[in-house]
């Protein structure tokens, strides 16, 4: 059978849009947490330094 539309073994209609969603997804969550993560640190390093005491 030559010339046939099989395609590659494994692979279905939208499962290539599947995998970089998932790529896309990871990479925005690590960025929200590196984000929060840094926050919390300068928070925490700025009320240790005493600069959000009213005195």
């Amino acid at each position: 059978m030559s010339g046939g539309d099989d395609g590659e073994p494994g692979t279905e209609p939208g499962a290539g849009r599947r995998g970089p969603t998932w790529v896309i997804l990871a990479v925005v969550t690590a960025a929200l947490l590196v984000c929060c993560c840094s926050a919390l640190i300068g928070l925490a390093v700025s009320w240790s330094a005493g600069l959000f005491g009213g005195r």
